[in-house]
């Protein structure tokens, strides 16, 4: 382990990687223009930071961003309605709807998920992830729609969302596991008409590391307010303990990191990529802490987490860079997510690495987990 290993808790970094933004950006110039999933990553793990630390300064930024976005009347200032990516900031409005009762958030709740009532979906009922990509299924839509619909359901009594939700989590799982690996495949294309869609299977040609982690992490986040007697949650529970039992074994053991391309291993241009292998430590910590997976892959995450702080960095004024980010991206072939840019301090990579960051902060009295 590098020095940097020991140089903070895992909560401590959580908090470096916050202020490094809140030191950049007030809250409502917070990249892109609008209501979209990168702030909204980003800031969920910012509220889960708040939720152990009770620094005022966090919720208020949380708060002021969300008010930039939120008119007086409740609807929301710039947003996509057919787009997947642009609803899932909704979850940051249970909390201030809470905390204050101002309808505004309720009625942007209201304003967001019903949406999903009358999705565009293929022929067997999945989602389509953006309208200008029909009949397209992505593994990242579930993390989009499917904690704030859950979450919705349980707040305001309507279970229908349970059980719209469960539905997506099956159908995607159903159609995109590789039985060979175990891994999830980025996306389906029932009607086989996208470019990268296999003619026979519809499948993506390749398992996108982050699009596995944004599903992941969202069955657990489903979890959460989903009832446990609900008829499908013992199969979402044993597809997130396979899926996460496959993708330690694809754990670089030198670094402790995932791939981009999970499964290439072996090719020389494929290279180690810090936000999926944020979500994977992320959620394969909550679900040891949950009771879904063995206590043993505690090993596996905490290397993934001594991995990730190998490659951190801090600038001239001191605050920390996270590198070896992915850019968004579409669906494509090998060649495509390996020719995909890198950034530093992306948000959606800042939200994953800050959401690694709270979950370990739960285990660090279990220094029996610490790999040394």
């Amino acid at each position: 382990m590098k020095i940097l290993n020991q140089l903070f808790t895992p909560l401590q970094w959580a908090e470096k990687a916050c202020e490094a933004f809140m030191a950049k950006f007030e809250p409502e110039q917070l990249p892109p223009d609008g209501f979209h999933y990168h702030q909204g990553v980003f800031l969920s793990g910012m509220e889960k930071c708040w939720k152990l630390t009770n620094k005022q300064a966090y919720h208020d930024y949380i708060k002021r961003w969300v008010d930039s976005q939120i008119l007086a009347d409740g609807r929301i200032k710039k947003f996509h309605s057919n787009e997947l990516d642009d609803l899932q900031p909704g979850v940051l409005l249970f909390l201030l709807y809470e905390q204050t009762g101002d309808e505004r958030y309720k009625t942007a709740l209201y304003t967001l998920v019903p949406l999903l009532k009358s999705w565009k979906t293929n022929p067997s009922g999945g989602f389509w992830h953006k309208e200008r990509y029909p009949n397209q299924m992505w593994l990242d839509g579930l993390y989009m729609a499917g904690p704030l619909a859950v979450h919705f359901g349980k707040t305001f009594g309507e279970s229908d969302y349970f059980d719209l939700m469960t539905f997506q989590a099956l159908l995607m799982e159903n159609h995109t596991k590789d039985p060979a690996t175990g891994l999830l495949y980025h996306g389906w294309d029932e009607t086989k008409q996208a470019t990268w869609a296999h003619p026979v299977t519809g499948l993506a040609p390749e398992f996108w590391g982050r699009a596995i982690g944004w599903y992941s992490v969202a069955l657990l986040e489903m979890f959460d307010y989903l009832p446990d007697d609900h008829k499908d949650r013992a199969a979402l529970e044993i597809i997130l303990r396979n899926l996460l039992a496959a993708l330690a074994k694809f754990q670089d053991s030198a670094t402790g990191l995932w791939y981009q391309v999970v499964d290439k291993m072996d090719r020389t241009d494929n290279w180690l990529e810090s936000s999926c292998t944020s979500l994977f430590v992320y959620a394969i910590a909550k679900a040891v802490r949950l009771g879904y997976l063995d206590a043993d892959y505690m090993q596996v995450a905490w290397k993934g987490y001594a991995g990730i702080l190998d490659t951190l960095m801090f600038d001239d004024s001191g605050h920390l860079v996270i590198s070896r980010i992915c850019i968004g991206t579409g669906i494509g072939d090998y060649a495509h997510y390996i020719a995909r840019p890198t950034s530093e301090n992306d948000l959606h990579g800042a939200g994953a690495f800050i959401l690694m960051c709270t979950e370990m902060s739960h285990r660090i009295n279990a220094t029996i987990d610490i790999i040394n």
